[in-house]
């Protein structure tokens, strides 16, 4: 009898634990504007933005990531990235998707293998290497840490490297290092999903990538007051 008690007790709790199983993996959506600002520099005033959001669960997850910069009336600059992302690792995540450089023209479309993570000491990595046509190729790395001033204002120093293969002269993109891209922001969490701030960036080209701009009349050495907000859903 005691038998056939215990099988009974299991049966009926075959549902409740298939009910829990679900919610301790669901799916979740995260949206965060990391940055949309303005930039004050030689006159003009680019509004820049940088995004990214995911959808999935624990282990798998879609990510799209978009950035560009808007500036005398037209988009200067625009990426697109959507991701296929699989977690490897506690606070690591290895990424592979397609990559669309929409703006400048014309466009190029590139495969995606990256890793994004927690590094030790907080910071927050994002690197990837980008497959092209035509035997192009380009890597990149994004580092960011988050310095607690008090528990609303925080100091946010980041940096951007970016890495090409070869020469596109169409794009203007030099074949070596390309670019590097800083900024220190100092942001006030009014509240944790929203959050304004103020800061510098600085941005420097090199190589083949610099003579490009300057034959455009562009210039390669250029630091920015920026205000812009923070914000995620």
């Amino acid at each position: 009898m005691k038998k056939y008690l215990l099988l009974l007790v299991s049966i009926l709790m075959i549902p409740h634990l298939s009910f829990a199983g679900g919610i301790d993996d669901p799916l979740l959506s995260l949206l965060i504007i990391d940055q949309l600002e303005v930039r004050e520099t030689n006159g003009s005033s680019p509004i820049v933005w940088d995004t990214e959001g995911w959808i999935g669960k624990d282990l798998h997850k879609l990510w799209i990531k978009a950035e560009g910069e808007y500036a005398e009336g037209r988009v200067e600059e625009m990426e697109l990235q959507a991701l296929y992302s699989r977690a490897i690792a506690p606070f690591w995540d290895l990424q592979f998707g397609w990559r669309r450089d929409i703006r400048p023209t014309p466009q190029r479309d590139w495969l995606v293998f990256g890793l994004k993570g927690l590094a030790p000491y907080f910071f927050d990595i994002d690197s990837a290497l980008f497959i092209g046509s035509n035997g192009r190729t380009a890597a990149r790395l994004q580092a960011e840490y988050e310095i607690l001033l008090t528990q609303r204002l925080i100091l946010v120093p980041d940096i951007e490297l970016n890495f090409y293969g070869k020469e596109d002269s169409a794009t203007g993109v030099g074949s070596g290092l390309s670019d590097i891209e800083s900024g220190l922001r100092l942001r006030y969490e009014i509240r944790r999903e929203f959050a304004p701030y103020i800061g510098l960036n600085w941005t420097r080209l090199f190589g083949q990538t610099a003579d490009f701009a300057r034959a455009e009349g562009t210039d390669i050495n250029d630091l920015q007051f920026v205000a812009g907000i923070r914000a995620w859903f």
